[in-house]
């Protein structure tokens, strides 16, 4: 079987794109310590600035994600935003109990309840509140994908189950008697391991986690992709049948790497919280899922680069739009994603690398 495309785009980046992603590298690595300056350096670094590229950074790592399963595996979900939501609901939760000390959560005193509920007890520790991080959005993902996978559901039955997956949540979240601050979240956060959160050296220790978390998760995907591993989910993605004639059980592969995106997804969410202030049931909704998509096939999926330049591009002109013509922004992602199908099949990375011959 010849070697496919896209593994060889991960393999090897062309050599322009690698000094500017050393760059970016280095110019994000120094980000958190050019705001720490004063505000009249001319480096100085804003922290609205800071936030907004954290944010975009968090949504990168969502990217990345999302291309394992879909550059890879090839499985479409329409979902992730919910995991997304989970990381950064289970982190609202710890700042919530923060923010209110020996008392009960804001939202929770407004609607007169006497104590809180089960589900929140431990969460005022910082450890704790880490691992549902990680183990909510991954053991709901495990559960999802293991009677997904057996039932041998794919394809585009695969994406509207995790799209309808997402959209549940939503309407679960949106309910005030779930304990989850209903249609407005949670937020008013105040403290984090005993730091202020609107300070500046609290904003630059979250960017620079979110930067961490971001080149860990880019350093994982390209390990798997360059293994045997790696290898067997390009199989599955191209030939899974004939996968299976070898010998293989794709079942097993594909909730792996399901299962760690969602986990992935989870940790971003939770860096995404304290940084934005705010997390609400709006963060599940099928049109963020279907944004993330927009990213990894804007950047080139199957390239675990691509959909990091997909994540900046199309948040950074979301950004401009929403200031500028918010009216107008849907239309322009609609835009992107025909222009995508129909002029960029491997996306932007495919494009450079053509250029680079």
């Amino acid at each position: 079987m010849s070697q496919p495309l896209t593994l060889t785009l991960a393999r090897r980046a062309p050599r322009p794109l690698r000094w500017i992603g050393g760059l970016i590298c280095l110019a994000l690595l120094l980000m958190p310590f050019l705001a720490l300056l004063p505000a009249s350096h001319p480096l100085a670094v804003s922290t609205w600035t800071l936030t907004l590229v954290g944010k975009i950074l968090c949504y990168a790592v969502v990217a990345v994600a999302l291309d394992l399963v879909w550059g890879y595996a090839g499985m479409l979900s329409l979902g992730h935003g919910l995991f997304f939501a989970l990381g950064g609901y289970a982190m609202g939760m710890y700042l919530m109990r923060q923010a209110a000390g020996d008392g009960l959560p804001a939202f929770m005193s407004f609607l007169s309840w006497n104590e809180m509920p089960w589900f929140w007890w431990g969460t005022q520790h910082f450890a704790w509140a880490m691992l549902l991080v990680v183990l909510v959005p991954g053991l709901l993902a495990l559960i999802f994908g293991w009677f997904a996978f057996r039932s041998k559901i794919k394809g585009v039955y695969f994406s509207i189950m995790t799209q309808a997956l997402t959209y549940a949540g939503m309407l679960l979240f949106f309910r005030n008697e779930t304990g989850f601050g209903g249609n407005n979240g949670f937020t008013g956060f105040t403290t984090i391991l005993g730091f202020p959160v609107t300070a500046t050296g609290t904003r630059a220790a979250l960017f620079l986690a979110t930067v961490i978390l971001l080149l860990a998760t880019l350093a994982v995907g390209m390990l798997l992709a360059r293994s045997k591993f790696g290898r067997i989910l390009t199989a599955v993605r191209d030939a899974e049948n004939r996968l299976m004639f070898c010998g293989y059980d794709p079942r097993g592969f594909k909730l792996l790497v399901w299962t760690l995106s969602a986990v992935l997804c989870g940790l971003a969410g939770a860096l995404y919280v304290p940084q934005v202030g705010i997390i609400n049931p709006g963060e599940m909704s099928p049109t963020n899922s279907i944004e993330a998509a927009i990213w990894v096939a804007l950047g080139g999926r199957g390239t675990l680069i691509g959909p990091i330049l997909g994540a900046g591009l199309v948040n950074g002109a979301k950004s401009l739009f929403t200031v500028a013509m918010p009216e107008y922004w849907q239309l322009f992602l609609g835009l992107i994603f025909i222009v995508v199908t129909l002029f960029l099949p491997r996306g932007v990375i495919g494009l450079l690398r053509k250029g680079d011959k």
